[in-house]
């Protein structure tokens, strides 16, 4: 019997319908949704499917797109099968085309209409549908099982709020989480949340992300970079988040106070608040990346304010405060950083990462920075002694690879639904 919350779902969704065409030429103004594939989002294939099976991944954006492309290259290389990968931004979509094998797939998920998923479904016709860390759609999620596709949750996770939202509305979570055949969860907490919302088979095998590839960079702008800032030593903050920079640049002022020539490197988690960083700085003099500009010798903030450059900074630097982490936002991936021996400094909320903080911290024997003056503690002892930072960062590399694993045993369970879908 299907759940009263998914049958009013499905009412509203078919009944807001003839509206999405309009709400995407809104979005296609505003830079959220590409203009000349905006069709995909209705469930327009842009591609033909290719013959044989196919399996389909499906990521919300950037962090779950690229945290899935070790097991996309396991899955082309073991299973021989083609595979297809969904996302729902522009900037996954562009990450996507620059990362993704040969052969590889990507279209945009269409919107969660009974029309628009329908056309979708019917056209790619996959034998089993992989679902990174946990955006579901009901219209998406039950018609790809109505129609014989095998599901999984892959890289599961769910945040304790998440989980308490799901439980106000059990009996519909429980028709969705039932449509995995299997989840496979990135630790024991997760797990047991899924548990209680009624998921199958849920295993814990860790998450993708400690199986990625070092991020890339290029080399040529490393080398400029490189030569932009000399022996200059740096303060790298990465993937910060708004109200952390209220704790970073108290930090670089008292730095600089020891060190004059510090210079200070933010990356922002979103490109877009780089006026508000910029404006932050008051008389700091800053720099902006977007711009085209390389630090000059005055600068004192470098607002790496690009996509898809963070391999370039994690090189540049032999430490970073990793942000989401002053806040309540769960902390970013630091298994990044740690996998180029740049040594993890983190604030106390970092329970989306829990599993990798605890290895990175724990190999290194510390990272942990509450306020502004831990920041300029630890940051004083790293700069002061190059070999301990050097020390620090191998120790991050060696915690970072004690969690791999997850996408051996994600495959091992992907391998089974396509020999069953063979039979």
């Amino acid at each position: 019997m299907t759940a009263i919350g998914i049958t009013v779902y499905r009412i509203a969704t078919a009944a807001i319908a003839p509206a999405a065409p309009l709400f995407l030429r809104r979005r296609i103004l505003r830079g959220k949704e590409h203009s000349e594939r905006s069709d995909e989002r209705l469930g327009f294939a842009s591609r033909t499917r290719p013959e044989g099976k196919l399996a389909w991944v499906h990521g919300a954006s950037v962090g779950e797109c690229v945290a899935a492309l070790p097991l996309i290259d396991a899955l082309v290389e073991r299973t021989g099968c083609k595979v297809l990968v969904t996302s729902g931004t522009v900037t996954s979509a562009k990450v996507m085309s620059e990362r993704l094998p040969p052969g590889v797939i990507h279209q945009f998920v269409p919107i969660d209409t009974p029309a628009a998923t329908a056309r979708f479904l019917d056209h790619w016709r996959p034998q089993v549908g992989l679902f990174v860390d946990s955006d579901i759609w009901p219209n998406l999620v039950l018609g790809a099982k109505q129609r014989g596709i095998r599901l999984a949750l892959v890289n599961a996770r769910m945040t304790q709020r998440s989980f308490d939202r799901w439980r106000l509305v059990k009996a519909t979570a429980g028709e969705l989480m039932g449509a995995f055949e299997a989840c496979l969860a990135q630790d024991e907490v997760i797990a047991a949340r899924f548990r209680g919302l009624g998921a199958h088979d849920v295993r814990v095998v860790g998450g993708l992300k400690a199986d990625a590839p070092v991020l890339p960079a290029a080399a040529d702008k490393l080398a400029a970079l490189r030569e932009a800032i000399g022996g200059r030593p740096i303060l790298l903050a990465a993937q910060t988040h708004a109200g952390e920079e209220e704790t970073i640049l108290p930090a670089h002022d008292a730095l600089r106070r020891k060190f004059p020539d510090l210079l200070t490197v933010i990356v922002p988690r979103h490109p877009e608040r780089r006026q508000d960083i910029a404006m932050l700085c008051g008389t700091r003099t800053c720099r902006l990346r977007s711009r085209g500009e390389n630090p000059v010798a005055d600068t004192a903030v470098y607002i790496a304010d690009t996509m898809g450059e963070l391999g370039l900074f994690y090189r540049l630097a032999r430490f970073c405060f990793v942000g989401g982490s002053l806040i309540r936002h769960g902390g970013q991936n630091p298994l990044e950083p740690a996998k180029l021996a740049c040594a993890v400094l983190a604030g106390p909320h970092t329970f989306n990462f829990t599993l990798a903080y605890e290895a990175v911290f724990k190999s290194q024997d510390m990272g942990r920075v509450d306020n502004a003056n831990d920041i300029v503690s630890l940051a004083t002892t790293l700069l002061s002694d190059p070999a301990e930072a050097n020390r620090l960062g191998t120790a991050a590399a060696a915690g970072a690879k004690t969690l791999g694993g997850a996408v051996a045993k994600t495959v091992e369970v992907i391998e089974k639904f396509l020999a069953d879908a063979r039979a």
